[in-house]
């Protein structure tokens, strides 16, 4: 199934712009996603491309990371306040 989108241009003319289907895009990336599998990537790891390289631009390990996620969840106490 093949769908459009009608846009205007600063001309004010209807612009037909096809939009690919998920099917579409899936297998035109098909190679791609094969290889990025077989290393082991998982679908949601793009999200933490920053955190990554924001952990080597400050020198931070994985473990300090979580350690400073544990922390930040924690309730403030009454002395803190």
């Amino acid at each position: 199934m093949r769908f459009y989108l009608y846009m205007n241009d600063w001309l004010c003319k209807d612009k037909k712009i096809f939009a690919m289907t998920l099917f579409e895009i899936l297998n035109f990336n098909r190679e791609l996603l094969e290889r990025l599998t077989r290393v082991g990537l998982k679908p949601d790891d793009y999200k933490y491309i920053d955190l990554y390289v924001l952990s080597i631009r400050h020198g931070v390990c994985e473990r300090k990371i979580y350690e400073i996620v544990g922390r930040f969840k924690k309730e403030c106490t009454f002395h803190a306040v």
